[in-house]
């Protein structure tokens, strides 16, 4: 008779990772599973085949009138990521202070921290002339 390893003859109950290292592994190989059927799908099923046509710049199936390459001012996205910050320090802040009255004193300083944080995240950003609308 073969003799299993501790770790596979155990029960859930006795060994409590066994559940947590099996869902891991599934969890690391089944995306590597599925990629490499994508891969395998593309070169068996759907080799390239370039030509002029197929690789026009189009939209909405008619060729562009003007230049494709259009310049974004960097600006907008500054005023978005800032934007953003502020916004998520909001959704950090409503359950800290929903249940601010039965925190321990180190939740309040780590708040605080936080709030200090992104202050002078903010201040530098006015500073630098960031937050003017150009």
């Amino acid at each position: 008779m073969r003799s299993v390893p501790a770790l596979f003859s155990m029960s859930p109950s006795e060994h409590p990772y066994a559940f947590v290292a099996l869902y891991l592994a599934i969890a690391t190989v089944f995306p590597f599973i599925l990629l490499s059927v994508a891969w395998l799908w593309a070169r068996v099923f759907q080799p390239p085949k370039k030509n002029l046509i197929k690789n026009a710049i189009y939209e909405c199936g008619l060729e562009s009138p003007n230049p494709t390459q259009v310049q974004f001012k960097a600006h907008y996205y500054l005023y978005a990521i800032l934007f953003l910050v502020f916004d998520v320090e909001v959704l950090f802040l409503l359950p800290f202070c929903a249940s601010a009255t039965l925190l321990p004193t180190g939740a309040l300083l780590v708040m605080l921290l936080f709030i200090f944080l992104l202050a002078e995240g903010l201040v530098w950003a006015w500073s630098r002339g960031h937050l003017e609308w150009k």
